[in-house]
């Protein structure tokens, strides 16, 4: 009995002790697998994360390549754009100046017919002056010719308007003469009626 129990120990504990050296093989086999695990999962990760950038890397070279291409369709576009542009300004400009010169040349012939006009104007402004003075100094010799007939004409009505008044004195004089012997008659006939009428008042 005591061998059945000794051996039911040492049963026991070669079953506790398998079980702790088993167990304790099996955590170091699960944490080195595990170890491993993560290792691999890792390198996983690493060889994902490197293919992704060497991905990542072609797809921003790929697009840096078109944007590249972009561009240079986009300058070349430009360039063409500013090439026609500046065509056009050197067009517009050589129309501009063009234009500007015919207008200079039609102020220019402007000019020349309103010198001209102005020139023809003066001229007849002068040939004006001189006949304007011409019939202001025939004016004035008419008015001082006038003038000269006007004082004859009346220095002759001065001088009849004289001896008219010479004349009527004369005649004014010769009348109050005339006038005076009249009423010296007249006096004296009055005084000799009145004495035929005193003489008859005395014979009666």
């Amino acid at each position: 009995m005591q061998e059945a129990i000794s051996r039911s120990e040492i049963e026991q504990l070669v079953r506790s002790i398998v079980q702790q050296n088993i167990q304790s093989a099996i955590e170091e086999f699960v944490r080195r697998n595990d170890q491993r695990a993560k290792e691999l999962s890792l390198i996983e990760r690493v060889i994902r994360v490197e293919e992704e950038l060497k991905a990542l890397r072609e797809i921003e070279a790929a697009r840096f390549e078109a944007m590249e291409k972009r561009f240079e369709i986009l300058q070349r576009e430009m360039q063409a754009r500013f090439e026609a542009m500046e065509k056009r300004f050197e067009a517009l400009q050589r129309e501009m100046n063009a234009r500007f010169e015919a207008m200079e040349k039609r102020f220019e012939a402007l000019q020349r017919e309103m010198n001209a006009r102005f020139e023809a104007m003066e001229k007849r402004f002068e040939v004006l002056q001189r006949e304007m003075n011409a019939r202001f100094e025939a004016m004035e010799k008419r008015f001082e010719a006038l003038q000269r007939e006007m004082n004859a004409r009346f220095e002759a009505v001065d001088k009849r308007f004289e001896a008219l008044q010479r004349e009527m004195n004369a005649r004014f004089e010769s009348l109050e003469k005339r006038l005076s012997f009249t009423q010296w008659l007249i006096g004296i006939g009055f005084t000799a009626v009145m004495a035929m009428i005193g003489i008859f008042r005395y014979l009666k």
